[in-house]
């Protein structure tokens, strides 16, 4: 069974950093690409940042770009977002996910961690 489990959130005052982490189990991910969205309150859920499998290529909102960076550890299942500079508008409900893979349909989601970013 496909696990995916996030640490690293909580509370920060503007211009604090984070880092995000999501271990991944249940198989081998090495050909999934990773990334996190994020929901704030009564808003959708939207993309933050994706990475491929290789870890040769990333993608960002243009709200987080410049701030935020995304890497992944094939060896560990781990993708990390490493937040820097962060903004009251920030603040949401992280959530990590694997896949699909090329081919491939499915797409699995962690439970969320809460970031926090007081002003």
């Amino acid at each position: 069974q496909v696990q995916l489990v996030e640490s690293g959130g909580g509370l920060v005052q503007a211009g604090g950093s984070l880092r995000l982490s999501c271990a991944a189990s249940g198989r081998t991910f090495s050909n999934y690409p990773m990334g996190w969205f994020r929901q704030a309150p009564g808003k959708e859920r939207e993309f933050v940042a994706g990475i491929d499998w290789s870890g040769g290529s990333t993608s960002y909102v243009d709200s987080v770009k410049g701030r935020f960076t995304i890497s992944r550890d094939n060896a560990k299942n781990t993708v990390y977002l490493q937040m820097n500079a962060l903004k009251p508008e920030d603040t949401a409900v992280y959530y990590c996910y694997i896949g699909p893979r090329a081919g491939g349909n499915t797409r699995y989601w962690g439970q969320g961690t809460q970031v926090t970013v007081s002003s």
